[in-house]
């Protein structure tokens, strides 16, 4: 009986607590634990809720959760003992009758159809076991009842189903009885021989956010295919404990008890709620769909039924989910919010949503079976995986990413190089048309000196930009970038993180921003932590105009190489400095994860040109905001005071003043003051760098006197005074000096607010902030004296 059934000054002893998640957790930390004895104060007036008294204290219990606490009353403790003894009962034996209740396991068997999983519960439940059939039902499920170890099993055999999606009755069947009975634990049996396909029903089990143990059936048989399987490894990625058996002949059997009484007492330490990911798109559908139930009016469905599970089956269109969530306090809007998000996905990724998750579970399956799966030499390979023969190889793999990656820089320059002349030229043309039709003055200076050279300075990478994130798309939209995060695995691993990591750092290479707030996905937070604290060693987008004007102009025939260098030292310095913090900050055990291997797909020229588009419409945004307000702001500090002259005008001028007050720091890593105050309006965003030097080199001015191209003006720019006078002020070793700086130094304003908000401390912030900095100081410095040497 359940707590439930107690009536006013009636005391039991907690015997188990049902239910799942956030609510199972809660009810057992404020004491509802098996053993402690209860009390019913009172209720209220309409009988809900109900005060109880446990451990000294009184607390509330809304009915339904009461419901899913179950209990023993001495009454029924001598009811159930007069039929074994008729003497006198001793004082304690209510406490030990409960205890003994306590230790009834409920166990639901499911796997597909034979995959063995009625010959293990034949053999479990043995020929002296009561067997019978499951009433009230069209299909066969069965029931036994034995003892093993003390603890008494009460075992259903479901019927086979390769699914719980509710299509069949035996599909229908099996979730349901998972969803009312609520058993302590399911055994999901798997055809070890086939253990791909099988591993889709416990894709499901693991949506639903339940316990779960499995049972390796027939494991001679894929031994003696000759494939080998790490069933522990796999046990710790999925966060499910695997149990290897052979039904037929009885081995491993007891093991699968043990290991079931081990996770029905929350004693295996394998046993974790993982989330599959199902990729961006999916999981902003699911998110959304996610905040619409959970809300506080329907939190009697949530303690027994996962939010997120229901989410996915709404996305899947499952008819019988719907009409379930008929019943919650926000029905109609709930409908509104999945009705949309399925639409939206099918639009986007131009297939039905139940295809699209489907693809994704089996990918998540392919990720954690390459980990852990070595199939016979002799197996044929499926068409399907030829390509992952060559792109995931142990030994093939990284160079093929890498020659991707040169190739993508490479692409990048010499296709945007041509669209990035043509809008050099459309900006001059307005500096000169602008300086030809309008009289002399201020406002003259600032749309040319400020808002041309400095908007115009940056807006003309656009087309790189775009290009590099096509690029992107395309890793993506095939299910490559996938392949290039488990081929990082191995690489990770050495650094102490896992490949799961690697997916942050790839997506810093277009803002450091999301992808500070995508280390949400990573379950340990020491994990977490580092890969946030190294994600601004990525070269975000941000950086890229500040490396293609240098490369354009002083690089010119090894441009896509030293691009691909700055990202890869960007990159070792994140292995780097993963290490140091690892051995520092960080010390404690990893948590194990799965990659997910979608399916490659040949992606869409629709798809492809809205991601672009999304991600270039973000840096547009950029410079209409802050980009424009920085080069604002660089003109008028570079304009004011006014000097009488104008050779001196620049130097005497506030941001002349800033510069040359930094210079002598900067000075040793081969910056004049104009690239030191760059480095200084750079905090708030990255172009602003290139703004505040097409401002401060008035490039495109439109006078003859100041005419050409911010390259030009780099490449002419000489010292006007000290004992460099006369000088080039830039170099092809300063220019990679400065790039340098720009790619490990302070993080921007953004990306510290991001630092701050998901480590929770502004502590990480500050630490960024001095370390990055530091750092990059002391890379520029080496690199630039050193070679100065020779």
């Amino acid at each position: 009986m359940s707590l439930l059934n107690l009536t006013q000054g009636e005391k039991a002893i907690i015997t188990k607590v049902k239910g799942r998640g956030a609510f199972r957790k809660r009810i057992m930390e404020m004491g509802f634990l098996v053993g402690k004895e209860i009390t019913v104060v009172k209720k209220a007036p309409l009988g809900d809720p109900v005060e109880y008294n446990i451990m000294g204290y009184n607390v509330s219990l809304r009915n339904s959760e009461a419901g899913l606490i179950e209990i023993i009353t001495e009454a029924d403790a001598i009811n159930l003992k007069e039929s074994e003894y008729h003497g006198t009962f001793s004082s304690d034996f209510f406490r030990q009758t409960a205890e003994e209740k306590g230790k009834t396991i409920n166990v639901a068997l499911v796997g597909n159809p034979n995959s063995g999983k009625t010959t293990i519960f034949n053999f479990a439940s043995g020929s002296r076991e009561r067997v019978g059939n499951y009433s009230g039902v069209t299909v066969d499920a069965k029931e036994a009842h034995f003892k093993h170890n003390g603890f008494t099993f009460n075992v259903t055999d479901l019927p086979g189903t390769y699914s719980i999606s509710a299509y069949s009755p035996e599909e229908l069947f099996v979730r349901d009885f998972i969803f009312e009975k609520l058993p302590d634990v399911v055994v999901n049996v798997i055809d070890s021989s086939n253990i791909e396909r099988n591993l889709y029903l416990t894709t499901q089990l693991i949506d639903m956010d339940i316990k779960v143990v499995v049972a390796l059936n027939m494991y001679d048989e894929m031994q003696k295919n000759g494939d080998r399987l790490d069933e522990k490894q796999l046990g710790k990625l999925i966060g499910i404990p695997f149990v290897p058996t052979i039904g037929s002949r009885g081995k491993g059997i007891n093991e699968l008890l043990e290991k079931i009484i081990e996770v029905y007492e929350d004693k295996d330490k394998t046993v974790r709620h993982i989330h599959i990911n199902y990729g961006n798109a999916i999981e902003k559908g699911i998110s959304a769909v996610q905040e619409k139930i959970r809300i506080p009016e329907n939190r009697d469905m949530l303690h027994t039924l996962s939010s997120r599970f229901l989410s996915i089956k709404l996305l899947e269109k499952d008819a019988q989910i719907k009409s379930k969530i008929k019943s919650l306090f926000n029905a109609p809007e709930i409908e509104q919010t999945y009705t949309k998000e399925i639409k939206r996905l099918e639009t986007e990724l131009l297939d039905d949503t139940e295809t699209l998750i489907t693809d994704a579970k089996y990918g998540f399956i392919a990720g954690a079976l390459k980990e852990t799966f070595k199939p016979s030499r002799e197996a044929r390979v499926k068409k399907s995986e030829l390509v992952d023969v060559f792109i995931t190889h142990k030994i093939w793999g990284i160079p093929i990413f890498i020659g991707f990656m040169w190739l993508m820089f490479y692409l990048t320059f010499s296709i945007g190089n041509y669209p990035k002349t043509w809008l050099e030229e459309f900006v001059s043309f307005v500096g000169n048309t602008i300086s030809q039709n309008m009289s002399d003055g201020m406002l003259k200076d600032l749309l040319i000196q400020g808002i041309i050279s400095g908007v115009g300075g940056v807006i003309i990478f656009l087309p790189n930009i775009m290009l590099l994130f096509l690029f992107i798309s395309i890793m993506e939209d095939t299910g490559y970038m996938a392949r290039a995060v488990f081929i990082m695995d191995k690489a990770m691993h050495k650094i102490g993180l896992h490949g799961k990591s690697f997916i942050p750092l790839l997506m810093g290479f277009g803002c450091n921003v999301p992808a500070i707030l995508s280390t949400r996905i990573i379950e340990s937070k020491r994990d977490r932590l580092i890969t946030i604290l190294i994600n601004p060693f990525m070269s975000c987008s941000a950086r890229l105009p500040v490396y293609i004007l240098m490369i354009s102009a002083f690089f010119a025939s090894y441009q896509a190489s030293i691009l691909f260098s700055l990202y890869a030292i960007g990159i070792s310095i994140a292995i780097i400095s993963a290490l140091l913090l690892r051995k520092t900050f960080f010390r404690e055990s990893d948590v194990p994860f799965v990659m997910e291997l979608p399916p490659y797909r040949l992606p869409t020229v629709r798809s492809l040109v809205k991601h672009m588009w999304q991600r270039s419409a973000q840096y547009l945004k950029k410079i209409g905001g802050i980009i424009l307000l920085g080069a604002i702001i660089v003109w008028a500090l570079g304009y004011f005071p006014r000097h009488a002259d104008n050779d001196l005008a620049q130097e005497s001028s506030y941001i002349g003043r800033i510069g040359k007050f930094i210079e002598p720091v900067m000075r040793p890593l081969g910056f004049d003051w104009k690239m030191s105050v760059s480095v200084v309006t750079g905090v708030a965003a990255k172009e602003i760098v290139v703004g505040t030097i097409g401002v401060l080199h008035h490039a495109s001015a439109g006078d003859n006197e100041k005419s050409g191209s911010i390259i030009q003006k780099l490449q002419n720019d000489t010292y006007d005074s000290g004992p460099k006078k006369g000088e080039k002020v830039y170099s092809p070793l300063v220019a990679f000096s400065f790039m340098l700086f720009i790619l490990i130094y302070f993080p921007c304003i953004a990306a510290l607010a991001a630092i701050k908000k998901e480590s929770g401390s502004w502590k990480w912030a500050l630490f960024s902030i001095v370390y990055n900095t530091s750092l990059a100081w002391l890379v520029s410095f080496i690199v630039f004296q050193t070679v100065s040497l020779f």
